[in-house]
């Protein structure tokens, strides 16, 4: 498969595999990296010396991979590293979709580095790669409103108007990859935080 180089060459969407974990508030990065894939026509296979389910697709003629780390949430770096590690992708060059509970549900924001802000995920991410200058595709699935109900909140499914909600998002922020891949960074970033 031959194509030019985005900006972005690893998309990891992160998420807990399992059908115990389907459709949990946590899994929203495993949706994009799904629609993504129903999009651009690649198939996921499940790669294990990457840790992960893992695609190659062509999106508007840049070369992308995409991958679901099949570790959980706690271990996603293993995946991410292996994949950035084999196929020589800068952190820069690295896009992280994951669900983010500081923001209400429906919404998408973009942010290159920065913390993990408890996100374990990110946080192992970090950790592997050594640094937290990668992106961050950030969908909202609200905040249970008590620091003890994160867990089980993001351990759940949402109810079906939020669903409809997270979809929705989903679908915009898919809209804007083509972008993200051609370096239009900033023209992402308005379309998605207006």
């Amino acid at each position: 498969m031959a194509g030019r180089e985005g900006n972005f060459r690893l998309i990891a969407g992160l998420g807990n595999p399992g059908s115990k974990y389907a459709g949990t508030r946590h899994n929203a990065g495993f949706w994009i990296v799904d629609e993504l894939v129903r999009r651009y026509g690649g198939e996921l296979r499940e790669e294990s010396k990457f840790r992960g389910d893992c695609a190659r697709v062509l999106i508007d003629g840049y070369d992308c991979r995409l991958v679901k780390p099949m570790t959980y949430m706690n271990h996603s770096g293993q995946a991410v590293g292996a994949l950035a590690n084999f196929f020589k992708i800068p952190p820069e060059a690295i896009l992280v979709a994951h669900d983010e509970i500081d923001l209400p549900p429906g919404s998408v924001r973009l942010k290159r580095g920065g913390g993990h802000g408890g996100h374990n995920g990110l946080r192992h991410i970090q950790s592997t790669l050594g640094t937290a200058e990668f992106a961050r595709l950030r969908i909202g699935v609200g905040h249970p409103g008590h620091k003890d109900q994160v867990v089980p909140h993001v351990l759940s499914r949402p109810a079906p108007d939020e669903l409809r909600l997270l979809e929705r998002a989903i679908d915009d922020a898919a809209d804007e990859i083509p972008r993200l891949l051609a370096g239009e960074w900033d023209r992402a970033c308005q379309q998605l935080h207006a």
